[in-house]
């Protein structure tokens, strides 16, 4: 049976579902989340996405990605993502929620209510070769800047929420790298 994704409206009120790909080939509204784990030192753990991904391989992206399934609930279904792609736990935290609609390779189109989750975790990545073949850790600055100097290197929706995530960051905690674990943890 294929992956099922939670189809919503503009308020992520759900209305049905439908396989994944099908979803990406209509390019209709489901719900998504993307992941963004810092460790200790506040430096941002992304993942280089397998070649063999359906969509947007090769690029470099946030920590983790995926779409929580017909009655799986957020958190649920991004610690098993977590899990499943980068071989590792974290406590995460809401941050907050963006829409989303990119035109993708082959001709997908990603429309995705996407929740952005934050957490920290300073344990080494076990990557799960059908996911993800390289990790780096690296700073929000590093990030930002290579992101305009190169943004055909990374996924469209890091490259539309990583700005996002930056003032999130510094608004609740004065500093976009004083990522401690008691703020996330």
């Amino acid at each position: 049976m294929s992956e099922r994704v939670i189809l919503v409206d503009e308020n992520d009120h759900a209305l049905g579902e439908a396989g994944k790909l099908e979803a990406h080939r209509q390019g209709v509204l489901h719900r998504a989340f993307s992941t963004f784990v810092f460790d200790a030192r506040g430096r941002l753990l992304l993942q280089r996405r397998a070649m063999t991904k359906y969509h947007s391989g090769g690029l470099w992206t946030n920590t983790c990605c995926g779409h929580p399934r017909p009655g799986e609930g957020l958190m649920e279904a991004a610690n098993r993502r977590l899990m499943e792609e980068m071989g590792i736990e974290c406590s995460l935290k809401k941050a907050f929620s963006f829409i989303y609609r990119a035109e993708l390779d082959n001709g997908l189109v990603e429309n995705e209510f996407d929740h952005v989750l934050i957490g920290q975790c300073d344990d080494y990545p076990r990557l799960n070769p059908d996911e993800a073949d390289a990790w780096a850790s690296v700073e929000l600055d590093w990030l930002s800047r290579n992101i305009r100097i190169n943004p055909d290197s990374f996924t469209y929706w890091l490259r539309v929420c990583a700005d996002q995530v930056v003032r999130h960051l510094a608004a609740g905690s004065g500093s976009r790298h004083a990522i401690g674990a008691s703020q996330y943890a």
